[in-house]
Order: structure tokens, then sequence, then C-alpha cells
């Protein structure tokens, strides 16, 4: 029988206190208070805040509790973003959307950083690891976000991110679940060529992770190419997510068309738009899904946000997650 578990890529809003008090000890707005050395006053905000997320997370009934990302004001960039060896620059448009994020410029070798290991450090005080889920950025839509100035190379560049997160990756507490946050492969689809030098990118990350992990690659925003699919499937990961709020048409063919992994990650809940779904209506889709995928006998289905959630105002990412954890009983229920 199909296990549905209840997650989420992560990369959530600040509760509304946390984003008035940083603005108070920092004195401007939030999207500059990162640098990746913040003070003693501002660590016990973001404390504060993780476990008010972690505990919203829980109340909602989530299979899969994540850290928050809270400190994440560079978005995917962020694990760039306070590297010792990246400068951050001007002010660049996140995706095709309304939010900004630092130029992360790459200026010398990515060594082994250990933040996002960090993180997952705090958040194991209130996750069983039988519960926690890491969230990373994929290496293809790292480099595409990043800028650099070492390598010199766009393949060399690629491997170099794809190492260092591997790195990252290898750090990591015991955790029972692992999303590669893969978006560029929709917006920025890789070159005939590229395509299979992004699949064995994201191969060297995934790879990473223990062999108890079980590892989902997160794509969104749309559908990927054919070929870019077929690829990507080559790596070695568990669950592939595919984006049934932007684009079901397509995405339903590549699984028909193509095959798919074991598991399945579906983007069922809209992670941008304000308007909170109802449970019975999210678990529908997860019911519409595997009775339009009749060749595919899925061991998981995650039921997710199609995007990460920053987006959304605090309040209403809090419905969203009690919809989901709900959604996710309901089709356990029926399954």
């Amino acid at each position: 029988m199909t296990e549905h578990v209840a997650t989420t890529p992560g990369v959530y809003p600040l509760p509304d206190w946390a984003k008035g008090d940083l603005a108070d000890l920092k004195g401007h707005q939030k999207h500059d208070l990162v640098d990746g050395d913040e003070g003693e006053a501002v660590t016990e905000v973001y404390e504060q805040a993780r476990e008010e997320v972690i505990d919203s997370q829980q109340s909602a009934g989530l299979d899969r509790v994540v850290e928050g990302q809270l400190r994440w004001d560079d978005m995917l960039a962020h694990p760039l973003a306070v590297h010792d060896s990246v400068e951050t620059r001007g002010i660049v448009r996140y995706y095709d959307n309304n939010n900004f994020y630092r130029d992360p410029v790459v200026t010398d070798d990515l060594t082994f950083d250990g933040d996002i290991a960090g993180e997952l450090d705090a958040a194991s005080e209130f996750v069983d690891a039988d519960e926690l889920q890491a969230v990373v950025p994929g290496p293809y839509s790292l480099a595409d976000l990043a800028t650099d100035e070492h390598y010199g190379d766009d393949d060399e560049f690629l491997d170099a991110i794809a190492d260092f997160l591997a790195g990252e990756v290898e750090a990591f507490p015991e955790v029972e679940t692992l999303f590669v946050l893969e978006p560029s492969l929709v917006e920025n689809s890789p070159d005939d060529g590229e395509d299979e030098r992004a699949s064995e990118a994201v191969d060297a990350v995934t790879s990473a992770a223990p062999a108890d992990t079980d590892v989902v690659v997160h794509t969104y925003w749309g559908a990927l190419d054919e070929k870019v699919h077929a690829h990507l499937l080559d790596a070695d990961f568990d669950a592939l997510s595919y984006d049934f709020v932007s684009n079901h048409e397509d995405n339903l063919y590549n699984i028909n068309e193509y095959g798919t992994k074991d598991s399945i990650a579906a983007g069922v809940v809209d992670g941008q738009n304000t308007l909170v779904e109802d449970a019975e209506a999210i678990s529908d889709r997860a019911d519409w899904l595997q009775e339009n995928t009749p060749a595919s006998d899925f061991e998981t289905i995650y039921l997710t946000p199609n995007t990460e959630l920053f987006y959304l105002p605090y309040s209403t990412f809090e419905e969203k997650l009690a919809a989901l954890g709900e959604a996710t009983d309901l089709a356990e229920v029926k399954a």
C-alpha cells in the first residue's frame, strides 16, 4: 500500500514578531540582516522563531519537519551568501517574481562551511531523527543563481558547487529525508549535453546522503523538459517531485511516458497563492494522481507545497500547513 507523507520544501516566512525584532535590532530591513556572523541578540530571535515554526509543523501533523531556513534571506542562494569565499554584491531578481537576493560572487575555492549542518543540529533538539528533514539547494540551481569569478569554466563551476554541497550534506546529523530543491532545471532548463552534466551534479549531492536517508529532488514552477527529465532519473535518489499546481498535464505526461522513481513527491498545495486549499481538495489531488498514473504503484507519495513558502504571510503559512496535514491523513484513510 502506498504511504502518504506530509512535508514541505522549507524556506519559511519569519513570524511577524521576529521580523519586527530583527528590524529593530539591525535598524534596517530584514534582507540585509544575514551575513553569517549574527550577534547574540539576533541569534536568539532566530532560535525562538525556529522553535515556533517547528511547533507549527508538529501541531499541523506533518510527517516530516524542517528547520525552517529562516536565516535564508537570499533564499536558495544562502549557502553561498554566507561562505567566506563568496562576496555578496548587487540585488538580483529571484527567478520571475517580486523577491530579490544578493548576488553571490564566488571568488575563491568553495571549501567546507557547515552552516546548514549547524541549523539541523539546532533543530534536532526539538525533532526526532525519524521525522527530521533537511533542505538544500540543488547544484544546478545554486550555480544558476551565482556568479563565478574564480573557476572560469561553467562545467568546472557546476562540479565545484556539487562537491561543496556534497560536503555539506555529509556533515548533516541523522535525518529521515533530504529535499534537494532544483527549480532552475525548469526555469532555466539545461541545453543538450548540459542536461546530462546537471544530472551528474545532482547525483554527486544526493549520493552524499546516508543510505538510509530518503532523498527527494524537488523541481517546480512548471514541468521538466523531456530530455532533462530522462537524464535526471539516472541520478541516485528516491523520489522526483512534480509541480501539479503550475503544470499538471505536462508533469503527468512525463510520468506516464518516461516513468519515474519508485516514490514521488507531488506539489499539490500552492506555495505562493494566499488562498488556503481545503483539506478534502488536497486529498482529491492525491487521488487524481494515482488514478491517472495507472502504470505506477508508488511506495511513497510525499504531499507538499509546490514551492518554498517564504512568499506567504505567516498566518496563511500556518493555515496551509494545517490543511496539508489534514489532507494527508485523509489520503491515508482512503488508501
